[in-house]
């Protein structure tokens, strides 16, 4: 696939967006914007090399993540008091009810598109900060054994580890992503 021709020359503009170049023809007339070789080829490599070695068990524990996400988003939108409480508890002034209502908003809009695999990478790199802060600020200080928690601290482990594998290895054979990445390529063979 080519992205520019090569009667263009560089012109650097990677302090406004890091990710692309910016070419022009050498009579300026015509600009060309590429991307950024190093770290889109190491995206593309990370993709690549996600999607050829990925086990097929994955596109399950792909679908019982999203809907336990999903689940949890629920679970936080009938329940958002106690969401709050347990927010207002990190020490951020007038964070709390945003936190709450960051947190819901993105597991009732990340945990469909984990299901169903669609934007995947885009959904699990949006539920990583939540997971974190449940991780390290919320359930550690409690402890991995805390019956009283209904062990939560495990699941959010579990969830988060999930969410990073996913952002590794992508959404899988049975998912949006593929069906999208067929069509795409099937179109480039085309012309």
């Amino acid at each position: 696939m080519e992205y520019y021709t090569t009667d263009c020359f560089e012109y650097r503009l990677t302090g406004i967006i890091p990710f692309y170049n910016f070419r022009f023809s050498p009579d300026f007339r015509k600009l060309c914007i590429v991307p950024n070789s190093i770290i889109m080829n190491i995206i593309t490599d990370m993709e690549r090399w996600g999607n050829s070695h990925r086990p097929g068990f994955l596109d399950l524990f792909r679908v019982i993540l999203g809907l336990f996400i999903t689940y949890k988003g629920l679970y936080f939108i009938t329940n958002i008091g106690t969401l709050e409480i347990t927010t207002q508890g990190l020490n951020a002034s007038f964070a709390g009810i945003n936190i709450a209502h960051y947190v819901a908003f993105a597991h009732i809009l990340g945990g469909p598109m984990i299901l169903l695999g669609v934007y995947t990478r885009f959904a699990c790199l949006i539920q990583l900060p939540i997971l974190i802060g449940a991780v390290f600020l919320v359930n550690a200080p409690k402890g991995f054994l805390s019956l009283g928690q209904h062990m939560e601290l495990w699941i959010s482990v579990i969830v988060l580890l999930g969410l990073v594998t996913f952002i590794i290895f992508g959404a899988g054979r049975f998912s949006v992503d593929n069906i999208r990445r067929r069509d795409a390529e099937a179109h480039l063979e085309h012309h």
